[in-house]
């Protein structure tokens, strides 16, 4: 029972991941056709990506990982403290990235396309952060939470995380974040659903 448990709430982590990695993909393919075209729906394709980055990663997912997954562990072991210091920079400075983000969005919007290079390298930053990060989670806190962790305390992240349910479930703006979230996919370049 307990691994059926463990992997529910674990498939529904990784499957935020996956989520915000086709939204990271979209951020770099709309920056690369900005360089081929000013179309002004790239502008607010991107806008669109940041909100969803802000509202459901920023503001749900990195904070339950703090509060259940990351505390539990630091419950079981001190092995991962330094990891899991380390992954709540990274959220805190995941945050200031999308601000950054936004404000060089704001002036390629105001500057044209001499500010470009500028938006291009943040979104390319921002991607490599987010892989990085995205890599220390899933090779090392999610196997140590798997040797570690209770059958209580999967039980609790499983419901913190919605297994077997949409992750929006919960959410008072289910619908709008999960229509964002297919508006910006259907949207991208190259787009596959």
């Amino acid at each position: 029972m307990e691994p059926a448990t463990r992997r529910n709430a674990i498939q529904v982590i990784l499957s935020e991941h996956r989520r915000l990695t086709s939204i990271v993909y979209g951020m770099l393919r709309v920056t690369d056709r900005m360089e081929s075209s000013a179309d002004s729906s790239d502008a607010m394709l991107m806008r669109a990506m940041f909100y969803y980055i802000h509202e459901f990663p920023e503001q749900i997912h990195h904070p339950k990982e703090e509060r259940y997954l990351f505390a539990r562990l630091r419950e079981r072991t001190d092995e991962f403290d330094a990891v899991i210091e380390e992954l709540g920079r990274q959220h805190e400075e995941g945050a200031r990235r999308i601000e950054a983000l936004e404000e060089v969005l704001t002036r390629y919007e105001l500057e044209g396309a001499d500010a470009l290079p500028a938006l291009r390298d943040e979104v390319n930053a921002y991607a490599d952060f987010y892989a990085d990060h995205q890599r220390l989670e899933e090779t090392v806190i999610l196997p140590a939470a798997q040797r570690y962790l209770t059958l209580a305390d999967w039980v609790e992240i499983d419901e913190a995380f919605g297994a077997n349910r949409d992750p929006f479930e919960s959410l008072e703006n289910e619908d709008n974040l999960d229509d964002l979230y297919a508006l910006i996919v259907h949207t991208m370049p190259d787009a596959q659903p």
